[in-house]
């Protein structure tokens, strides 16, 4: 296979896994909006506790099919890795709890910026002036957009510093275990899915009841609810791989930044379907600019030089055999 057409089948798959991510994250944002919305099901952390538990069944069900081969993750990395998911989780929620709306969009954009600093500094990662002039362009369309009132307190800030960094670090993580221990997106969500869904279960209950102060337990399930329920559950499957497809084929800060595109895709949705008064003149003019930023940055990072790893070499492990990458490779390149 010739350079030219190994170029064109990547980036036929990168658009494909990208707009696979696009879909479901638009898609259970909407189903999860009006599931607490129109139903008052509230209990995100539980929520995403059940979602952890559906991608689960997935994931037994395509290693019965054998599409999970049999990897290794050392627990140390696994309940790493686990950590600073489920703080991401509890921190959102609760930052989103104590701050205003425009801190919290504030905070959310700090991510780009950390997850630069991560790579920066564990990953030897160069940006030319060109893809960090972009970056902030993106920043600044989608502070436009979202970014209204803006006041903080203490309690919010600790919340919003401890959501930013254990959420920057779980996506570096994700591309740093798939790249040192050679796993595809099936075999490491077949590794964190199960711990992240019987830890959240566990503890989503009481933190929610912390944050709303009410119980799922006493939630009156109907019929309508449920089936809300069921497909958050289901997509949620798509979500979570698509997020681990993405960020390791691209990397954190790529993955943070064309995420950006979700949040113009939410606010043109909700408009849609939850009334026209989330629309004005600001939101338009900061969606230009973010798309407009997001474009560039496409650009610039492609470039020589753009964007590039100055030294770096991998900790030493196992070598695996050939075709277990091969393996990990076309299980990717499949969904």
């Amino acid at each position: 296979m010739t350079t030219a057409s190994k170029a064109d089948k990547k980036a036929v798959i990168d658009i494909a896994a990208w707009s696979f991510n696009i879909v479901t994250s638009v898609g259970i944002i909407i189903v999860n909006k009006a599931l607490m919305q129109t139903y008052g099901f509230t209990f995100a952390t539980t929520l995403t506790g059940l979602h952890f538990v559906t991608t689960t069944l997935m994931t037994i069900v395509l290693r019965w099919l054998g599409y999970i081969q049999p990897s290794h993750l050392p627990v140390s990395d696994l309940l790493k890795f686990v950590l600073f998911a489920n703080f991401s989780i509890v921190g959102m929620n609760v930052s989103l709890m104590w701050n205003s709306v425009g801190f919290y969009q504030i905070a959310k954009l700090s991510m780009i910026p950390v997850s630069c600093l991560l790579e920066v500094v564990f990953d030897k990662i160069r940006y030319s002036r060109d893809t960090k002039l972009s970056i902030l362009i993106v920043l600044l369309g989608v502070a436009v957009c979202t970014v209204t009132d803006v006041s903080v307190n203490t309690k919010g800030f600790v919340a919003a510093v401890i959501a930013v960094w254990s959420t920057a670090l779980q996506q570096y993580y994700v591309h740093h275990l798939q790249r040192k221990y050679q796993l595809s997106s099936f075999n490491l969500l077949g590794h964190t899915a199960p711990i992240q869904a019987g830890s959240l279960l566990l503890t989503g209950p009481f933190v929610d009841y912390w944050l709303t102060n009410k119980r799922v337990d006493a939630f009156t399930y109907d019929t309508s609810s449920l089936l809300f329920l069921i497909l958050s559950c289901t997509i949620a499957i798509g979500t979570n791989l698509s997020q681990f497809i993405c960020i390791g084929r691209f990397t954190a800060v790529t993955f943070q930044v064309l995420g950006h595109m979700k949040t113009i895709l939410v606010l043109t949705l909700g408009f849609v379907f939850f009334g026209r008064e989330g629309l004005n003149l600001h939101v338009v003019l900061g969606m230009i600019i973010a798309i407009l930023g997001m474009i560039w940055y496409g650009n610039a990072s492609s470039k020589p030089g753009g964007k590039e790893r100055r030294s770096y070499s991998l900790p030493k492990t196992s070598q695996p055999k050939k075709d277990s990458l091969l393996e990990a490779s076309e299980t990717d390149e499949k969904v």
